[in-house]
């Protein structure tokens, strides 16, 4: 992916969560990481931006470092974003984009959840899309003491053998991420349409049993 194809996928994956209630104001933010041939780097939304409404030329663009080249002012969770790219890379060498939003399901289940995790394997397409989400306690945004809990997360699932592409940030929405925008975008949407499921129920569903877990472990690959 090019830097401008990329530029106008995150400005693209952006419009279609606003307009889907994905993410409302000025929540949330998308970076991509950038290819060696595209000078490497990140690119990432501003900082108070709406992903409804973003320009591709405004988008922030860093070096490996961190450090800004040029755009609007980075996200304030861009440490956040280097650190999972950091953590994760190991697992999954692709990993190219991170979407973090204020989901209003994946929130909601945040405020009453008190386990280690969001949600229990509940249904196929969670356990094989998404997996474990481990459940961050709060810290206030753009805090750097939360990119290391979740860069530790990382870090502990994928020796574990359970690599993951998503974290919940409590009382501030679930992070993901993939190998492009449009990946991580279905992680999200699988992620939120479960949390709305647990919602709506009003209770705790069963979970898959282990049988049926090793089961979509043998036929899908799930990581769980």
């Amino acid at each position: 992916m090019t830097e401008t194809q990329a530029r106008e996928e995150i400005c693209r994956i952006g419009h279609s969560l606003f307009e889907r209630g994905y993410v409302h104001a000025t929540a949330g933010n998308i970076s991509v990481r950038l290819d060696a041939s595209e000078g490497g780097g990140f690119l990432i939304t501003p900082t108070d931006a709406c992903l409804g409404f973003l320009d591709p030329a405004r988008l922030a663009r860093l070096n490996p470092d961190g450090t800004q080249l040029g755009g609007d002012p980075a996200s304030k969770t861009m440490s956040l974003h280097r650190g999972i790219y950091a953590a994760a890379t190991p697992f999954d060498p692709v990993t190219r984009c991170i979407i973090h939003t204020h989901s209003t399901h994946c929130v909601a289940l945040s405020l009453r959840v008190t386990g280690d995790e969001l949600l229990p394997p509940l249904t196929p397409y969670f356990v094989m899309k998404v997996g474990h989400v481990p459940l961050m306690a709060y810290h206030r945004p753009g805090d750097p003491a939360a990119a290391a809990l979740v860069g530790q997360a990382i870090t502990r699932y994928g020796w574990q053998g359970t690599p993951i592409r998503a974290v919940m940030l409590a009382r501030l929405g679930p992070t993901v991420w993939h190998d492009s925008p449009a990946a991580a975008m279905a992680v999200l949407e699988e992620l939120e349409e479960t949390a709305r499921l647990v919602c709506l129920t009003g209770a705790a569903p069963a979970a898959l049993s282990a049988a049926q877990i090793e089961e979509l472990r043998q036929t899908f690959g799930a990581r769980w």
